[in-house]
């Protein structure tokens, strides 16, 4: 499907085609047509006044009037707004024009702009379906037409990882539907290929991942199964005498797959390479021949080895944190009474998305949930494609789809939703944790009230590095450093010559609070601007919080770009813990530990214990058996990945969780209880 010689000629080999959705283009259908009711034309149309004018026009022509709400027009009429009047002609002035109908004007035009921002204004009100002429399978009819057996290669990468090693292994144990199919000839042709295919395929399901599709788009995939798709390629490769360095290959494993990773990663070993894995997970850890320990704290407080040697020799280490916790001297204790909520549910009914088998889901609102299961066990499927986007739908009306379910009840309870991921808070330097949060301006203000800065009539723009005119160094835009193009290299950013990296012209740096300029103050970390800012509520509160998630050691004026995925989803944690509680919000979790040291996981428990004892909703999706058992109600999906997966597994408190024998998490859950 990357060859014209055999993608689908429709949808160019996607499987999909992007189409106006009239729902995205109406999405508010009390609105009259004078009022804007049809939304591409209060933004993208060109002329409005024109285009006002010939609709107008059409609604004489076919007796129909603008003032009228959209959901009160009869069918023939959307029918002519939203698809035309075939070529009739209106005058409109001294012009004869045609009405196209706004779903074909979309399609046509987004086919045929060259302006990359009309093309993304458009794609706002479209919608991807199933190609109509491939059905999805992304290959011309002629390609689709040939069969080994009774599959056509569409049939083979809609398989699982694990399916497709049954099919292949069954050629190589000289037995099955395709062994017989092939014949003598072309088996001895398809031997080697098959033997090839297979060993690739059992090396993708030895890293845990036998229950992806083989048609699955990588840009669906989470970053630690990406990770672990890298990792068994070179598997595939036999390379020996390589170093090889893995940050955090467990992200998203639940403890069962994680043990086939660890066995992975000794065959690498064995081969003759050297393995290198920054990691927080204690079987890890116990797993590795060599450890070394960084720290002791983070930040400006860490930077030394506090302890290295095997897993028994760091274990003795007095000096280790680490040590400490693998030697259950320091623990993360479980709630001595698990809360039952305030009686309130939200009830998922039917959910069918993906890989779930029509299951209802209740969960008990005023607690804190964890929804556990092997990796594909239909996890976030459930919670972010179905429950958070729905719920997103309903609070502010987003535009994304939620899955396959027939309903949803007990909205009512909540005021609003709050889904913390791990996306990056900015896509540029100038966005950092100072900026994201809001502390950044309090900071401003505060440099206007120095009587030097009064005295020169400075404003809060005179502090910002992002208003031109202002305090910004013009030289660099505020950047603090310049990019020297590489042609058909890498670009090339060295330090403003002008500023030095300050950011800030020498007017802005003239102003001093308490002996320190603006440029420190971004140059501070969060632990030591916290001390600095403590006696201001409006600035150390919020930096107070920062430190409350464990990011003291992020410096304030950080770039975005520089941040991790955990340490995004806690600055954004942070910013939602700071604006004040009505006590009705869910706040929903994706992995928030990912990158969290055992002391880091303690803070962070402590920070959404709190945020529940106000009257919220905490609903996690989420591997960490320390924080599964911290949690109030847990649902465990499964029991196994993919097609065999889907079904609520068990239900209850994490003791309850131990009592069904049948859930994979209970019984790595009794390790931790």
């Amino acid at each position: 499907f990357n060859s014209p010689y055999g993608a689908c000629p429709r949808c160019t080999g996607l499987g999909y085609t992007l189409d106006v959705d009239t729902e995205l283009v109406i999405p508010n259908p009390r609105l009259t047509l004078a009022e804007g009711a049809i939304q591409p034309w209060t933004r993208i149309v060109g002329n409005q006044q024109q285009y006002q004018k010939l609709l107008e026009a059409v609604a004489a022509a076919h007796d129909f009037s603008v003032d009228i709400s959209v959901k009160d027009l009869p069918q023939r009429v959307m029918d002519i707004l939203l698809y035309g009047t075939d070529g009739q002609v209106y005058a409109v002035g001294n012009k004869k024009l045609h009405f196209d109908g706004i779903v074909p004007n979309l399609t046509q035009r987004h086919a045929e702009t060259t302006s990359e921002y009309i093309r993304k204004e458009i794609e706002q009100y479209m919608r991807e379906k199933i190609c109509p002429v491939c059905e999805g399978k992304r290959l011309k009819r002629t390609s689709l037409s040939v069969f080994i057996g009774e599959h056509a290669i569409a049939d083979v990468v809609d398989m699982t990882i694990e399916e497709a090693y049954n099919l292949f292994h069954e050629v190589n144990e000289k037995k099955g539907l395709l062994y017989k199919t092939l014949g003598a000839k072309n088996r001895k042709i398809a031997l080697p290929i098959i033997q090839e295919v297979t060993k690739r395929l059992q090396n993708l399901m030895d890293v845990g991942l036998y229950y992806l599709t083989l048609n699955r788009s990588m840009n669906t995939l989470s970053g630690g199964e990406g990770q672990r798709i890298r990792l068994s390629t070179q598997l595939s490769t036999g390379l020996t005498d390589v170093i090889y360095i893995l940050d955090e290959p467990s992200i998203g494993l639940h403890p069962k797959d994680n043990d086939k990773l660890i066995a992975t990663l000794q065959r690498l070993r064995d081969l003759g390479n050297t393995v290198i894995v920054v990691e927080h997970d204690a079987d890890t850890m116990q797993a590795a021949d060599h450890i070394i320990d960084i720290g002791p704290g983070a930040g400006h407080d860490g930077g030394h080895v506090v302890a290295e040697g095997t897993f028994a020799q760091i274990k003795k280490n007095k000096d280790s944190i680490t040590g400490e916790y693998l030697t259950k001297k320091r623990v993360i204790t479980p709630p001595k009474k698990y809360r039952k909520g305030n009686g309130k549910h939200i009830t998922i009914v039917g959910a069918t998305e993906h890989n779930l088998k029509n299951i209802d889901v209740s969960l008990p609102l005023g607690t804190f949930m964890c929804v556990t299961g092997v990796s594909g066990s239909g996890k976030s499927t459930l919670i972010s494609s179905i429950l958070s986007r729905a719920l997103s739908k309903h609070f502010y009306r987003a535009k994304a789809e939620p899955g396959a379910h027939k309903k949803i009840t007990g909205i009512s309870h909540i005021d609003k939703i709050i889904s913390v991921n791990q996306s990056p808070i900015g896509r540029t330097p100038r966005s950092n944790p100072a900026t994201y949060t809001g502390v950044f301006t309090a900071i401003r203000d505060l440099f206007t009230t120095v009587p030097e800065a009064q005295m020169r009539g400075y404003g809060a723009g005179m502090f910002s590095f992002n208003v031109k005119g202002g305090g910004r160094c013009e030289a660099c835009s505020g950047e603090g450093y310049t990019r020297i193009p590489m042609q058909f290299l890498t670009d090339v950013f060295v330090e403003c010559g002008e500023c030095h990296g300050k950011r800030y012209n020498k007017e802005a740096l003239d102003i001093h609070y308490r002996q320190k300029n603006i440029a420190e103050v971004l140059s501070m970390t969060i632990e030591e601007a916290y001390q600095f800012f403590r006696h201001i509520p409006a600035i150390g509160d919020k930096l107070n919080i920062l430190r409350d998630v464990g990011l003291g050691y992020l410096h304030l004026g950080q770039p975005a770009t520089t941040l991790s995925g955990g340490e995004a989803q806690r600055i954004k944690l942070a910013t939602e813990l700071s604006r004040r509680s009505t006590g009705k919000t869910l706040y929903i979790l994706d992995e928030p530990t990912t990158g969290l040291h055992f002391e880091d996981i303690k803070r962070l428990l402590q920070v959404l214990q709190r945020l529940v004892d106000k009257g919220n909703t905490v609903l996690t999706i989420e591997h960490n058996l320390d924080v599964i058992k911290s949690a109030d109600w847990v649902i465990d999906l499964g029991p196994e990945g993919g097609k065999r997966g889907g079904d609520i597994v068990a239900e209850g408190t994490p003791k309850d969780i131990l009592k069904v024998k049948s859930s994979l998490t209970g019984k790595y859950l009794k390790t931790a209880l």
